[in-house]
């Protein structure tokens, strides 16, 4: 069992929310401009709340959109549908309700949700802290089946054609039937590092291949009907006189745009690489442990020191770099039409603008930090907190 650095947004938000930043090493949020003036209008559509959210657990919590609908899930065992136009709760089931969903006579006390939810059509997937998976009818929260891994689910399951596949804190990758739950293959990623980042970046899959962020700072691409490994390409080389300074985590999503594979390495690399054939296009030195969005013709994301960048995604060329909310402790970005949005450690919700980096407009969801990256859908981004508050934007010029 791999023992897990918690210096990541859990600990850093924890040590801001008491305002005392002695120790040298972490260093104070910088302050956010009073005199501010936003360029930009946003409308908050609605506001609503999904039980205790994240917590303590370190995990990211992202509400997915399908059809209209949000899902969202919680730590303390809240599964919950909302329309995502009105904030209007259309089903929630909870693991604390007796004889929960049905299974059984007895309380969920293992449904700790970390990992997802996941939705195609009508099955919904979502992974617990304790190694559970769960398959649920969305439309109305129904069981169908239940799976036991071997470690923590902290991201969220990917559905395609008749398969789950899920990633575990262990360095295992498990492909389950969507129909029964049952294992159809195991990828064994073998030697995990023994300190590592909490968290594990998202599954990508595509064109019959299954791509994700190791925990040893490598891209992995696998065959998703048998799970063999196709190719592995480094994102940082894991050197350094320390531990600390060897850690090489890709704990963000991995973007794929048209042929080109895209990912970062916590001290590492921000590299392109050939999608069918794993080699690599080009690489800049780029140390992150959040995932990056891609925008026209950038890439966009956040360092370790939360300083928002801008990449030529052709070539890897500095476009631009915005350290207004630098040590804020960011999500990864995510795009909303002609802006890069943000959230960090205090609530706050921020948008830049895509071209030049500059800051747009503010909004705060809360008190308590947003460690998920901003799901956007259509016109509208969806941000959720620490603590399960969900609220959904949309922007109007002046």
């Amino acid at each position: 069992m791999k023992r897990f650095l918690l210096i990541t947004l859990a600990s850093l938000v924890a040590l801001a929310g008491c305002h005392s930043f002695k120790k040298e090493n972490v260093q104070p949020p910088t302050p956010l401009a009073k005199d501010f003036k936003p360029t930009l209008q946003v409308n908050r559509l609605w506001r609503t709340s999904v039980g205790d959210g994240a917590g303590v657990s370190g995990a990211r919590l992202r509400p997915a959109v399908v059809n209209g609908v949000l899902y969202a899930d919680s730590t303390d065992g809240k599964l919950v549908a909302i329309d995502a136009t009105s904030g209007k709760t259309l089903w929630s089931k909870s693991s604390r309700t007796h004889g929960w969903f049905g299974w059984g006579d007895k309380k969920r006390k293992d449904a700790l949700y970390a990992g997802g939810p996941a939705v195609t059509g009508d099955l919904l997937a979502v992974g617990t802290l304790d190694g559970h998976v769960y398959g649920v009818n969305a439309k109305d929260g129904s069981p169908r089946w239940e799976a036991e891994l071997n470690a923590e689910v902290l991201t969220s399951p990917v559905i395609v054609g008749d398969l789950v596949v899920v990633r575990t804190g262990d360095g295992r990758v498990y492909a389950l039937d969507g129909t029964t739950g049952q294992r159809r293959w195991v990828y064994d990623q073998g030697s995990v590092p023994l300190l590592s980042l909490r968290g594990n970046g998202p599954l990508l899959v595509a064109n019959g291949v299954l791509f994700f962020g190791s925990d040893d700072g490598k891209l992995i691409a696998l065959r998703l009907d048998n799970g063999s490994k196709l190719w592995e390409q480094k994102l940082s080389s894991g050197e350094g006189r320390t531990e600390i300074d060897r850690l090489s985590d890709v704990d963000g999503a991995i973007l794929l745009d048209g042929a080109t594979l895209y990912g970062a390495a916590y001290h590492g690399n921000l590299v392109a690489v050939d999608g069918p054939s794993g080699r690599p296009l080009w690489s800049h030195p780029f140390s992150s442990f959040g995932s990056l969005a891609v925008g026209g013709n950038a890439i966009f994301g956040v360092n370790d020191q939360s300083q928002v960048w801008a990449f030529d995604k052709n070539g890897g060329a500095d476009m631009w770099k915005n350290d207004a909310l630098k040590y804020r402790w960011l999500t990864g970005p995510a795009v909303q039409g002609d802006y890069v949005v943000v959230g960090d450690l205090e609530g706050y919700v921020h948008w830049l603008q895509t071209g030049d980096g500059a800051l747009a407009a503010r909004e705060r969801l809360s008190k308590k930090a947003i460690r998920a990256q901003p799901l956007v859908v259509g016109d509208t981004v969806y941000v959720e907190d620490v603590e399960g508050r969900i609220g959904a934007y949309r922007l109007s010029a002046h």
